[in-house]
């Protein structure tokens, strides 16, 4: 029997610094990644309908933290640390990457999580992203792509790009999102719920 979630009653859990701070219950988990800036939080909330429960950094790359949102103690939302941003110390590259690859061995490899990669729509995808998505294949990691900020292209531009990013990645999964309009919000909604009530 599929259950009903509901998507509104979503409240924030814990940041987690280092891998023993993760919740530690077999709840599935739905990972946002992408890039500093890429709108992780932006579609977290849009995805709950609440406007301030992920919140951004004040500076792209600051955030150090894996932070989890419980779903209707049904699932949780997890919110990786941005990746890719050039002006983070050496040391901290080495601690965001020990981070983030210590939680996939831990979850993502058993088949507890459903990442959801966001990449930007107009920027393309970047090395990190490809760099991202080779990881996900070679541990063959369930993801969707979300193109984000679909809005900040005109029609014809929007179209050409996400036709590049479908053709580059045939097999994937590829949905334009737009925070302003709400266009893709469903369709990522039924893809997180699909995946919660395998």
């Amino acid at each position: 029997m599929i259950k009903t979630i509901n998507l509104n009653n979503t409240k924030f859990t814990i940041s987690a610094g280092f891998l023993p701070q993760v919740p530690k219950d077999e709840k599935p988990h739905i990972v946002f990644a992408g890039r500093s800036n890429a709108g992780k939080s932006t579609l977290i909330n849009k995805l709950v309908h609440q406007n301030k429960l992920a919140r951004t950094s004040s500076a792209p790359g600051k955030t150090m933290t894996i932070n989890f949102y419980e779903t209707d103690k049904t699932f949780y939302l997890v919110d990786l640390p941005g990746y890719g941003y050039a002006k983070r110390a050496e040391t901290e590259r080495k601690r965001w990457s020990g981070l983030v690859e210590g939680y996939f061995k831990k979850y993502a490899d058993k088949n507890m999580a459903l990442v959801v990669l966001l990449v930007d729509l107009k920027v393309g995808v970047t090395a990190d992203d490809a760099d991202m998505l080779g990881y996900m294949d070679n541990f063959a990691i369930p993801h969707i792509i979300v193109a984000a900020k679909a809005d900040k292209l005109n029609k014809s531009q929007k179209q050409q790009n996400l036709d590049e990013l479908k053709n580059a990645y045939p097999s994937r999964e590829i949905i334009p999102f737009s925070a302003l309009s709400g266009e893709g919000a469903d369709e990522i909604r039924e893809s997180i719920l699909k995946f919660v009530n395998l």
